[in-house]
Formats: C-alpha cells, sequence, structure tokens
C-alpha cells in the first residue's frame, strides 16, 4: 500500500522523468519520498511512439545521458546495442529507449510507482494535491515532465496522416496512398523524415508546405549554430541532396505566403503536419496555463517543468536564442536548476 505524501512527486516516465528521478536520487532524497505518475512506464513517447526515428543526437550524446546519473547504475545494465554503435554518428530512438526502459525498471523498484494519470493539481497549505485517475497523492513538490504532443493545423476537408505513423515506414504502408496527392506542411527534422517515406509509396504528388528557408546546424566545437532548430545528420543530408539539390518528380515546395497557396492546397486530399510539438496539460485551476521560467523551470512555490513541455533557453555566440530540447540538454537544465528547486519549495 503506497503512502499519500511524498517530498517529491514526478509526473512523466519519458527521459526528461527518468532523468529527473535518477538526480533526485543522487541528490539524497530517499526514494521512498519519491512519488512517480505515469500510466505506462514505457520511456513516454520516446519509447512508444518515436522508436524507429533516426535522431539527431550522436550516439556520444546519449552514452553521457545514460552513464552520468550513478542512480542510474547503467555500468551494471546489459550489454545493450547501444554500447557498440560509432559514437561520432546517430541512430535510431529506439536504441536508446532499450536501455532506457532498464533503467525505468531500476528506479521503479526503489520509488513509490503509480500507474495512473495525473488530471488536477491544486496547491492548498504548502502541499500540492496530486489528483490521479485513482486516488489523490499529495507532495511538498511536483516535477511535470509531461511531454508534448505533435501539433496539427485545421485545414477542412483533408484526411489527416498522423505524424507518428508517417515517420514510421511500416504503418505508413498500411495507409490508403495509391494515387494521393498529399500535403506536408513544415521543414523540420521530421519533415525530413516523413516525405522520403512518403516518396517510397505509390502517392501521385507531395506538396510540401514550408515558411522559411531551410536551417542546418553547424558544430563549432564549442558551440553549435541553429542546434535546436537547425537539421542535422541524415534528415540534413536527405534535404541537401533533395530539397537543395535536384527536387525529385513527385515533390513540389510551396512557401505558405505564396499567391498559389490556395491553389496548391486545394489539389491535395490528405495531410501531415510537421510543425512541431505542443504541451501536454495538467489542469491548475488557480493559474490556468502553466507556463515555466525556462532559465530555472519553476512555474509555482514547489512546482517545476522539465523536458520538451518546460525546455531551457539558450542564445549562442549569434546572439541568436533557442529552446533546448533533446536528452543531453533536458539533463544539462535539470543539473542547471535542481539545486534551485531544492530549496524552492511550496
Amino acid at each position: 500500500m503506497h503512502p499519500t505524501h511524498y517530498r517529491w512527486t514526478i509526473i512523466g516516465a519519458g527521459p526528461a522523468g527518468i532523468a529527473t528521478v535518477g538526480r533526485l536520487i543522487d541528490s539524497g532524497i530517499r526514494p521512498d519520498e519519491i512519488a512517480w505518475v505515469d500510466p505506462e512506464f514505457a520511456v513516454g513517447d520516446f519509447g512508444t511512439r518515436w522508436s524507429v526515428v533516426s535522431s539527431n543526437t550522436r550516439v556520444s550524446g546519449f552514452l553521457d545521458f545514460l552513464e552520468t546519473p550513478a542512480a542510474f547504475e547503467f555500468r551494471e545494465a546489459p550489454d545493450f546495442p547501444i554500447r557498440g554503435l560509432d559514437p561520432r554518428q546517430t541512430c535510431s530512438l529506439g536504441a536508446v529507449a532499450e536501455p532506457l526502459q532498464w533503467i525505468t525498471g531500476r528506479l521503479a523498484e526503489r520509488v513509490a510507482t503509480h500507474k495512473t494519470t495525473a488530471t488536477r493539481l491544486e496547491l492548498t497549505r504548502r502541499s500540492w494535491a496530486v489528483h490521479t485517475e485513482r486516488s489523490v497523492l499529495t507532495s511538498d513538490n511536483v516535477v511535470l515532465a509531461i511531454g508534448s504532443e505533435a501539433r496539427s493545423l485545421d485545414y477542412p476537408g483533408l484526411r489527416e496522416i498522423p505524424l507518428d505513423v508517417a515517420v514510421d515506414a511500416r504503418k505508413l504502408a498500411a495507409e490508403p496512398l495509391d494515387g494521393a496527392t498529399v500535403a506536408v506542411f513544415g521543414s523540420s527534422h521530421s519533415t525530413m523524415l516523413v516525405l522520403p517515406n512518403l516518396l517510397s509509396r505509390p502517392v501521385a504528388k507531395i506538396i510540401n508546405f514550408y515558411q522559411h528557408p531551410l536551417r542546418y546546424a553547424v558544430d563549432f566545437g564549442d558551440w553549435t549554430l541553429f542546434d535546436d532548430t537547425g537539421l542535422k545528420g541524415h534528415a540534413a543530408q536527405w534535404a541537401r541532396d533533395n530539397l537543395d539539390g535536384r527536387l525529385p518528380e513527385r515533390l513540389h515546395r510551396c512557401l505558405v505566403d505564396d499567391p498559389r497557396f490556395d491553389e496548391l492546397l486545394g489539389r491535395c486530399d490528405q495531410v501531415i503536419y510537421t510543425v512541431g510539438f505542443e504541451p501536454r496539460r495538467v489542469a491548475a485551476p488557480q493559474w490556468g496555463p502553466l507556463r515555466h521560467n525556462p532559465a530555472n523551470g519553476i512555474i509555482a512555490p514547489g512546482l517545476f517543468g522539465i523536458g520538451i513541455a518546460f525546455p531551457g533557453y539558450r542564445v549562442d555566440p549569434t546572439g541568436f536564442g533557442e529552446h533546448r530540447v533533446g536528452l543531453e540538454k533536458f539533463m544539462e537544465q535539470l543539473d542547471k536548476c535542481l539545486p534551485i528547486w531544492l530549496r524552492y519549495g511550496a
């Protein structure tokens, strides 16, 4: 039987939630003072939706994430395939999800896990009430690592193919695409995974609607230009060869401000949106939509955010600012913010 009051409650068991549990233990918080809430404990969307996706992070960065927290005990882990990959190259997210699932199991044996969904938060008497689908927990502090959902736009009359289907060639093969004209909105890393998948199917035409020229990440050693908004790895190479190079025969590109936008969109019968992600919501009637301070992750007294829903922010040496998304960056943000969180309670 679980206790009902905890010192720390982490909501979400994706990579950011896993990192938070590990770093709290590393910081001296007793595991029995930590509650961990998630409906699946399957490495979040990272493990369940995006495992076939090619990363834009090098293997060495993933290994740093896995090996740095002492609480992960990764040196005792089985010989996962990621250990044998070239550390300078990228890999599928599934290669990272597998050891993260092992770490989740180890941490779950130490802390109090609640396999359910958090639905509402309330602060009263300097304590947080965490309402879930099964019970109500109370906690001195709460960390939201709730992840994000793929954004959609609202163009009527088009059959939408979900992004997690479009990036997976096996799932996309089951879609009715014979002779289809497919609109693809965006010019992101996801776009460069979707376009070649579509070109391998019997579509008649693909029209890629975009807002700005492509950006490519450039490594300068101690910093990276367009680190979080630029294309990397296989996605960057495909874009250079096919979009900046010779456009494939069935692919057309159209700026969204182009006068022919309405005409070209009218030719489409299906659509895929690769236009970023929106944070999931947990109701908090006292504040409305929850917003964090990207410099320190603070949302409210004793309430903090981490991960893709609540990313950090950095300005590069050229003065360009970006939100920081990725496993290495979540760990960097956590290591910067956690000492503050430990003193900034409810």
